[in-house]
Formats: structure tokens, sequence, C-alpha cells
């Protein structure tokens, strides 16, 4: 993740090395390669990664978030590792164990060493050559792994200071993996924190490319507030494209930040276009959660970024492929599953609702399901399921909705939509007249922008069940994006319903809002707010 980032001016990138002579035919690794510029499967598929990054080494109990991922649509999960140098060293046991679950998942499975990230200028970060050896270490697990697992040798392994330092390392890492008989594809990091601001590896990639001598070498791109306009954004990835050198963006933000406003809409847009992988940061588990596709690693309460990936224009769920190695599709699946039968809803309370249907046919297998909110003319997915039922919650109380299902098999193919079903939720209503008290803060500012949290308590002496918090922004600032509540705003009123995950509150206890907003020169907090028509205390 590129947190530390020092940006200076975005400057124009290089031109580079790519347009020379063509390279020279290289025998090909069994499983995941490389040909002509293309991620191929080991039967010449083209696979194309569409997924997320997940931070195992810092919660090694999550395992079940493999899982969600893959329902939710992804094909591919990049997993933190650490190789001992900065964090607690991933076993070799441990990291079969990951293997064994990206595959259980049919998931494609990237491993990175994230010790050595920002070397250069974090006196904290390792070494490629130390991650190298960490592979090596590994290679008895790794083995026979080619067709499920790619090696990304050590996660933005170089910071802004002399990124020109980036080029030997990395050809040298690489040397020593082939050296040491890894046919694996191998993935490399951009210099400058992974965003390659300076172009060195735009500059050098097909000199760092023609060391590899298998040829099965792809380069990784992060994507964050360095690359906010579209022009930064398509020129980069069309100058590997146009040289058929291989490119993904193995990581990348949406949410703006105190550097910028990464433009994810053209990241994700082009990428399709292209038809190059991406992998957003991340699943769960961020300091910053405003990068948290889902809260408390919860796949039923993804925030806007991760409805965003998931659900959004371009994102997993329209455009990710199942890799054929898992046995479901192949390359000429183009038949699409049955409808599914007409959903029928049950268990229907203020803020959640069950919908079962009829299971849809396919003549290869269904894989998976979608459930989709329709209003208007437009459908927005609200859930996946791997079974014909699903569960639907941070639904709003005394709503109506209407949904629909659509089936999908291995190889992508999406069925015609159900017939829909209408459901309207219970009033719910929330708690009246409650006791509270908030405490507002900003978390940092920058020219335009700021980040702010919003701590909620409850002083009464009942339980609060669903509320909605009001208040005046005193100098016309907007809410951009927020979690732990949906905000509503006119003028300079807001109003912030609660989320599923926050609308209970206990006597005595507290919840806390967060969101970024934009501002003028002056930043004033609001100084009253009311929680249910009730007036709060601040402090």
């Amino acid at each position: 993740m590129a947190g530390l980032l020092a940006l200076a001016a975005v400057l124009g990138f290089f031109v580079p090395a790519g347009a020379q002579a063509a390279e020279a035919p290289r025998a090909l690794a069994t499983g995941l390669h490389i040909s002509d510029g293309r991620l191929l499967e080991g039967n010449g598929n083209d696979f194309v990664m569409r997924g997320v990054n997940h931070a195992h080494t810092w919660y090694p109990g999550e395992t079940q978030s493999l899982a969600d991922v893959k329902a939710l649509g992804a094909n591919t999960v990049r997993v933190v590792l650490s190789d001992g140098h900065r964090w607690a060293r991933n076993t070799p046991e441990d990291v079969a164990a990951v293997i064994a679950r990206c595959k259980a998942n049919r998931l494609i499975c990237v491993l990175e060493v994230h010790d050595t990230t920002g070397y250069g200028e974090d006196t904290a970060a390792g070494t490629l050559d130390h991650a190298a050896d960490y592979w090596i270490g590994l290679k008895d697990v790794l083995a026979g792994q080619e067709d499920y697992v790619i090696v990304n040798i050590g996660n933005e392994p170089w910071g802004n200071t002399a990124p020109e330092g980036w080029t030997a390392p990395t050809i040298a890492a690489v040397k020593k993996l082939r050296a040491a008989g890894f046919q694996h594809t191998i993935m490399v990091d951009a210099p400058n924190w992974g965003q390659d601001w300076q172009g060195v590896m735009r500059a050098n990639a097909r000199t760092v490319y023609d060391a590899d001598p298998t040829g099965n070498l792809i380069f990784s791109i992060h994507m964050y507030s360095v690359f906010d306009t579209a022009a930064e954004i398509t020129d980069y990835l069309n100058a590997f494209v146009n040289a058929k050198l291989p490119l993904l963006i193995g990581e990348f933000g949406g949410p703006a930040d105190q550097w910028g406003d990464p433009d994810e809409d053209t990241m994700m847009a082009a990428a399709e276009q292209l038809d190059l992988g991406y992998l957003a940061w991340s699943w769960s588990g961020n300091t910053d959660p405003v990068l948290d596709l889902a809260t408390d690693f919860d796949p039923t309460r993804l925030s806007s970024w991760g409805q965003r990936i998931f659900n959004g224009a371009d994102g997993i769920a329209q455009t990710a492929k199942e890799a054929t190695v898992f046995g479901g599709g192949t390359p000429g699946d183009t038949r699409a599953p049955t409808a599914p039968g007409t959903p029928v809803a049950s268990a229907v309370s203020a803020t959640s609702a069950t919908l079962t249907w009829g299971a849809a046919m396919d003549d290869v297998g269904v894989t998976g399901y979608d459930v989709v909110r329709i209003s208007g003319g437009t459908e927005s997915k609200v859930a996946a399921s791997t079974a014909n039922t699903a569960t639907l919650t941070g639904l709003t109380p005394d709503t109506a909705y209407t949904f629909a299902v659509y089936a999908r098999d291995a190889a992508g193919n999406r069925s015609a939509r159900s017939a829909t079903v209408n459901v309207t939720t219970d009033e719910g209503g929330g708690t009246p007249g409650a006791a509270c008290s908030v405490g507002y803060r900003v978390v940092g500012q920058w020219p335009g922008g700021f980040q702010a949290e919003i701590a909620l308590r409850n002083t009464g002496t009942a339980a609060v069940d669903g509320w909605t918090l009001a208040f005046v922004f005193p100098d016309g600032q907007t809410v951009a994006n927020m979690w732990g509540g949906t905000p509503a705003q006119s003028g300079s009123a807001v109003s912030v319903a609660a989320a599923s995950y926050t609308s209970t509150i206990p006597v005595g206890g507290s919840v806390t809002v967060g969101f970024i907003g934009t501002k003028g020169a002056t930043n004033t907090a609001p100084t009253a707010f009311t929680l249910n028509g009730t007036a709060c205390t601040t402090g």
C-alpha cells in the first residue's frame, strides 16, 4: 500500500525502452506464463486478473476472507506475506495453507513479500535480495503450483529516494530465482512506492524483462493519487501494451486522500478496454479505513469503495472470469445459464430481508448468483451467493425495494435476469428521545479537503436501536465519502442514517462515523447535533 508517499509534482513519464526489437523466442513454463505480452494459462487461455489484496500476514486468523472475495466474483487474490525482516515471518506451512485455500476457492494466488516496501527511503524496509532468499526457502511449497501461483518478489521495493537504484536489484532478484529453478510467472513492482511517477520502471521495463531467461515476467504498477487524471492513466498503461510488455494494476485506490483524488473510474475502464488485470487495495483491516473494501472483514458490509470495486461499472462482478485450470469454464464455453426462478422474500425486518429463488441450470455448472436492486432504469448489485438464497442487510426502514437475481457460470457467462420481487421493510423507527453526546474531530486536512470523525455516545438509560444524526456545517463543507453511516446533505444541513453495523448503541456505548469532506479556506466544526430529533451534548 502506498501509504507513505512523499509526492513531488507529477511529471511527464519517460518513453519506454520497450519500442525495441521483438523479444527472442523463449521456452514457456508449465502453467501461468507470458506470451506476446499477455498472461496465459497453461492451456493457452488468456487470463485477466480481477481481484483484491488481502493482508494475511497481519490478520492470519481471517481465513474466511478468500471465500468471501470469491463469492463476490473475484478470480484472483494478492496475499500479503512477510519474509521476517520487518514483520513475523510466514512459515512454509502457513504459505502452503494459503495456497490450498486459494485453490479450494478457485482463486489464482499472487503471493507478495511486503517487507521491501519503500526501500531506500524507509529505513525499516528489507531488500529484494532478502525477499528472493525467502522465496527460495519456500521452493518445496511452491514447486508444482505454477498453474495457480504468481510470485510477486517484493511490494513497492523502492521509495522516492534515488529510484533509479531499483533496476539492478530487480534484475538480480529475478535471475536469482531463475537460477534456483523457479518457473513461475514472476511479478515485479515499480519504485516510487509502486507508482513510478519518475518513470524508472517504464524506461527500464524492456531491460528488466529481457534479463529473465524464461520471459515469464509481469510488471505491476500501483495507482493512487499520482494517477488522478485520465491522460496519466491511459498514457502509462498504453505504453506497456504498445511495447508488448505485460502489465497489471497490482494495487489501486479510489477514495480521495491528503495527496489527491485517484481516478479509479478511468483505471478500471482502461484496464477493461486493454484487457489488463487489476487488484484493488484492500479487502479489510487498513489502519486508514477509507480503503477497506469490507468493514471488519464482513462481506455483507461493503464500503462505498467496496461497492464500487465489486459491483460498479467495469467492476469485478461484471468483468471477472474464473481461471479455466479449476475445471469450470473453458475458452469455448459461451452458453449462459438459464434465468433463476422468481425470488421469494421472507424474514423481512426494518433493515434486512432473506430472498430465495429457484436454481438456474447450466450445461457446465452454475457457480454463483448475483442479487441486484432495481431502481428506475438502473440496477446495482447488493449481494452475491453460491447458493439459491441470500440475506440482505443494511436496508432502510419503511422503504420499498425491487430485487432480482442473475446466475453465472465458471466461464463468466451471465444469465438473463429473473423476474422481480417487491419488498417493503418494516417501519423500525429507532429510539426516540435518546440522551446522547457527540465528539467531533478533524483527523487531518489538506487544501480543499479533510478527514473527520464523529463519536456518538448513548448517555441515556435505554439502548438506541436505529438512529439519525443531524448537524449543520458552519463553512459550507460537504461530505464526499462516509463509513459507519449513510449521509444526505442539503446545502449545509447534513443527516446521517445509521449503517447496519452501527445502528445499535448500548447504554454507555458509542459508535464512530468517519468521512472525507471538502472545504474552503476555513473548516469550523459543527456546534450542534441532534439524535432522532433530540439535542446532544458536545465535547
